[in-house]
């Protein structure tokens, strides 16, 4: 998460990234823009906005060594000597470049800017800025001709959301740089994050806090198929609730309390852990302090609705986990040969 009241941009150019299997080139710029104001004032909360609320975040990565990793050696040349931006944006265009191995790698124009004063964790620093521009809109545009106003279509960069981009923060903690990403065009996971910027997460508590919600969401679907949506919905809502009450997750306690109605589903969660972990090539730590702004984002995405085959849905509030114990009964119809839920309430909105 970073603040950009008092960021600047210092240098900024675009280039155009061809696709290598499709065998479209490059298109290179020779000099830097120069900003008129209107322009300016748009420029920069479009690149910098997306990463105000971005809370996990990355460090360089390499199998061998980490100074053989591209784009960490590039932004540290950057940083040490401004004077080399232009040369130095191809080379990082050049390397988006060979990661275009399919068809379905886009083409765009690819912006590379540096930043002053980005304020991140309290340090006010320099950061580069590489985003891919892959979409662009239709717009319309009214000419005078013969007296008359006519009209004909363009196609520009959409202000409203950014496709991809990488903020790589001249700041450095035990584990090296910090580098936050944003990809709202997700075709391929690998072709952003791994190939090109070639990143990890980082080992803090928001990657930890992430990695045992995700472990819990995926291990809800378990819990619906064996005692169905109701019983997952419980399962989320208390995980949730157990996250917001406590600071630390310790995973006995956890389990204590998050299965306190069904002790069977213990040992399952136990078991998926492992599975879990090593799936995904992630250690989920068994005790942790809890990130609140990771917490209110994966609350956001956790599904708890219970859908019907009689075109019936119910959905169940993720912020109260007794709910579904005290309000909702399943059950069995014997005349209908249909099961059924009893909602008990008071009133209706």
């Amino acid at each position: 998460m970073i603040k950009r009241t008092r960021a600047g941009i210092s240098k900024f150019i675009i280039h155009k990234v061809g696709n290598k299997f499709n065998s479209a080139t490059n298109i290179f710029s020779e000099n830097v823009i120069t900003f008129d104001e209107e322009s300016y004032e748009l420029m920069k909360p479009f690149l910098l906005k997306p990463f105000a609320n971005v809370a996990e975040s990355f460090r360089f990565n390499h199998h061998a060594n980490i100074e053989l990793n591209e784009i960490n050696n590039y932004s540290t040349e950057i940083f040490t000597d401004d004077t080399e931006f232009i040369e130095v944006s191809k080379h990082i265009v050049n390397h988006l470049y060979e990661q275009s191995n399919s068809a379905q790698i886009k083409t765009g124009d690819v912006i590379i800017a540096l930043f002053e004063d980005v304020e991140y964790k309290d340090v006010v620093t320099q950061a580069l800025g590489i985003f891919k521009i892959e979409n662009k809109i239709n717009f319309f545009q009214t000419f005078m001709e013969k007296d008359s106003l006519d009209v004909f279509v363009q196609q520009g960069i959409s202000t409203k959301k950014l496709d991809k981009g990488c903020l790589i923060v001249n700041s450095t903690d035990g584990e090296g740089r910090v580098v936050l990403s944003v990809d709202n065009n997700n075709y391929d996971a690998q072709y952003w994050i791994k190939n090109f910027l070639n990143v990890k997460y980082a080992d803090d508590n928001n990657q930890h806090t992430q990695n045992y919600i995700e472990m819990c969401k995926d291990f809800s679907e378990e819990i619906k198929e064996d005692y169905g949506s109701q019983e997952k919905s419980k399962f989320l809502a208390k995980t949730v609730d157990f996250f917001k009450e406590n600071e630390d997750v310790n995973i006995q306690d956890f389990k204590e309390e998050v299965f306190e109605e069904n002790e069977d589903l213990k040992p399952l969660f136990d078991d998926y852990k492992k599975q879990f972990e090593e799936i995904n090539d992630v250690l989920v730590r068994n005790q942790f302090a809890i990130s609140d702004i990771v917490l209110k984002k994966q609350k956001a995405k956790m599904k708890t609705e219970i859908k019907l085959d009689t075109n019936i849905q119910i959905k169940l509030d993720i912020d109260a986990p007794d709910a579904s114990s005290e309000y909702l009964e399943k059950g069995y119809d014997e005349d209908k040969k249909m099961k059924f839920y009893k909602v008990f309430f008071n009133e209706e909105d």
